[in-house]
């Protein structure tokens, strides 16, 4: 099991397949997503890794957060969260993740905090179709109806649908396919909506509910660390022979009898 990624919902847009077909995606960014924590079966019970995204002020970070961000090499973070993985996908921290992590044509579980909506009557968060528009209904055409029993019980049962706060609510949306998967601009365009508004913070899985593909980087696709100090080839290292005098063509100064003509 590969650890998922955190990801920056940006909006929605279109693009046309091969087949000049429209296909709205979602576009998704994926802001400097790294390892800062790692659990294990023998000190933790578990095995997961804990990932961290984007850049914060460190105001805006508590400071037992920004302490162990900080021993794990990282600066302040907007958001930190943790993956389940299999022993043989744990990965080492300071680990960067790329959107390559997931690869086109790939289905995958995004989760998210929805829109809130505030108070909504129940045709429109239950989706009931409400009263008749005629034969003596007066004023009630969108009221929810009777909503108790008889004498008895006489009450109302709990988690009765009925009117109230609608949105913000941490839901996912399952086989949602991958259209592209771009590292040099650190965007996923998704196919179809992805919950939250635009800016929300949602987290990618690989769908549990199909299988995965077979094209798959395991266990995660890293960015690869820039080496401070490269090999040089032969032909650099090797010293350079100096020219013989005899050889060296050098300009003479003019004589006095040149300068004066």
């Amino acid at each position: 099991m590969r650890t998922g990624i955190i990801a920056y919902k940006v909006g929605m847009t279109r693009i046309f397949d091969e087949n000049k077909r429209h296909v709205p995606v979602s576009v998704l960014k994926v802001d400097n997503v790294r390892v800062v924590g790692v659990m294990t079966k023998e000190k933790n019970g578990y095995t997961a890794v804990q990932l961290a995204a984007g850049t914060a002020k460190e105001k805006r970070v508590s400071k037992p957060v920004l302490g162990h961000l900080k021993k794990a090499g990282s600066g302040a973070a907007k958001a930190i969260k943790e993956f389940r993985v299999s022993q043989d996908c744990l990965l080492n921290v300071g680990d960067e993740i790329l959107p390559s992590h997931f690869v086109a044509g790939q289905f995958v579980d995004i989760s998210g905090l929805t829109i809130g909506k505030g108070f909504a009557g129940g045709m429109k968060r239950w989706n009931f179709r409400g009263l008749e528009a005629s034969h003596g209904v007066s004023i009630t055409h969108r009221s929810i109806g009777s909503t108790g029993q008889r004498q008895e019980p006489g009450k109302v049962f709990k988690g009765k649908k009925m009117p109230g706060h609608l949105g913000v609510e941490n839901i996912t949306i399952q086989n949602l396919v991958i259209v592209e998967a771009n590292d040099a601009d650190g965007y996923i365009l998704v196919k179809g909506a992805v919950p939250g508004f635009d800016g929300a913070m949602v987290c990618i899985y690989d769908a549990i509910k199909k299988p995965l593909h077979k094209d798959l980087p395991m266990p995660a696709s890293l960015k690869k660390a820039a080496t401070s100090a490269a090999p040089a080839s032969e032909a650099e290292t090797a010293p350079v022979a100096e020219a013989p005098a005899a050889e060296a063509q050098v300009e003479a100064p003019a004589t006095q009898e040149e300068v004066k003509e």
